[in-house]
């Protein structure tokens, strides 16, 4: 069996935090993904960088609500000189005019999700986990390889960061994921996150939860195996059997 768990430093932190997390079995390879259901989920891209400017109210994109939070967010736990919200780096995108493009059909999923509701999204393979997936401050040294890297890049002492049993899975929160565990075209369990870390968006989470895991059975062929809000008062859920 296998868990999420948001630890308590991660909660002493940020104790009004919500991650919606949506973990999916059985996805289709992108091979198996009809071309239908591959071309509905591009579609479903292109809408949600058009729909990603109603988040943009500033051409500065640190002006923008759903930036700012993130930038406050990301002073209070150590992080690599330049390290961002991923969600602020695909609204870079949208405000410079250059939308977020297709890649595989699992990937333009939580990218549709992102855009749309302005949320941090990211998606990880269970299978290549190794243990428990915690979400935690670190006292550093786990081992780290970013996706599109060729050198490792462990983490800070202080840095708050997903890990397993193995080394980070995400660091600076939701700044890069590791080669180890990214989601690949064969990934057939999926764990996928959203966070936010104002409260006030509590009914945007909840819809962006619900429309991730219906996305994810109707073009991806997933069984949604569980779909959680985590908060302080409920901080882990068990992610495979």
């Amino acid at each position: 069996m296998k868990r999420f768990i948001a630890e308590d430093s991660f909660w002493e932190l940020f104790p009004d935090a919500s991650i919606g997390i949506v973990v999916a079995h059985g996805m289709q390879s992108a091979d198996q993904v009809s071309d239908e259901d591959a071309k509905a989920l591009r579609q479903a891209l292109a809408q949600a960088n058009a729909a990603a400017d109603q988040h943009l109210t500033s051409n500065t994109i640190s002006q923008n609500q759903v930036v700012a939070v993130w930038r406050d967010a990301y002073q209070r736990f150590k992080t690599k000189k330049g390290a961002r919200c991923s969600v602020e780096n695909l609204l870079k995108r949208v405000l410079k005019g250059n939308p977020v493009g297709s890649i595989t059909p699992s990937v333009d999923l939580y990218n549709t999700i992102s855009l749309k509701y302005a949320l941090p999204v990211g998606g990880e393979d269970i299978e290549a986990m190794q243990g428990d997936i915690r979400l935690g401050i670190t006292e550093g040294g786990d081992a780290f390889r970013a996706l599109g890297e060729d050198e490792d890049a462990p983490t800070l002492e202080g840095e708050l960061c997903y890990r397993d049993d193995a080394g980070a899975i995400c660091r600076c929160w939701n700044w890069r994921d590791g080669q180890r565990t990214a989601l690949t075209d064969e990934s057939q369990k999926a764990f996928l996150i959203i966070e936010s870390v104002d409260p006030a968006r509590a009914a945007d989470l909840q819809a962006a939860v619900d429309e991730m895991a219906h996305l994810a059975e109707q073009h991806l062929g997933a069984t949604i195996f569980a779909k959680h809000i985590i908060t302080r008062e409920d901080p882990s859920l068990v992610i495979d059997e």
